[in-house]
């Protein structure tokens, strides 16, 4: 069993920045796993925001948050964080904390998830 708790959500200005946090936790839970992040919108799909190798040295991102959102991860307090910058009113969804093994683009390759925390952009 892996648990995952997301934090930090909350209601920000458009320009704005956030960190999340995502502890894991369980018995299955092993510091080799990649970790990500999706998000979903209200009426839209689940999608990727960013991913993070075992070690932390390889991130991979989407398109629409390269060079304002940066992932990363305290493997001695399993911990992924992720640090969003110039907020906009389109980044407003939950946002999911995901494990997994090897890890991927598709929401459906993960093993693991969190319960998701509220990101509202204000315009």
């Amino acid at each position: 069993q892996v648990q995952l708790v997301e934090s930090g959500g909350g209601l920000v200005q458009a320009g704005g920045s956030l960190r999340l946090s995502c502890a894991a936790s369980g018995r299955a839970f092993s510091r080799n796993y990649a970790m990500g992040w999706f998000r979903q919108a209200p009426g839209k799909e689940r999608e990727f925001v960013a991913a993070i190798n075992w070690s932390g040295g390889s991130a991979t991102y989407a398109d629409s948050v390269k060079g304002r959102f940066t992932i990363s991860r305290d493997n001695a307090k399993n911990t992924v964080y992720l640090q969003m910058n110039s907020l906009e009113p389109a980044d407003t969804a939950v946002y999911y904390c995901a494990a997994d093994p090897l890890g991927s683009a598709v929401a459906g390759n993960w093993d693991f998830w969190g319960q998701g925390t509220q990101v509202t952009v204000s315009s």
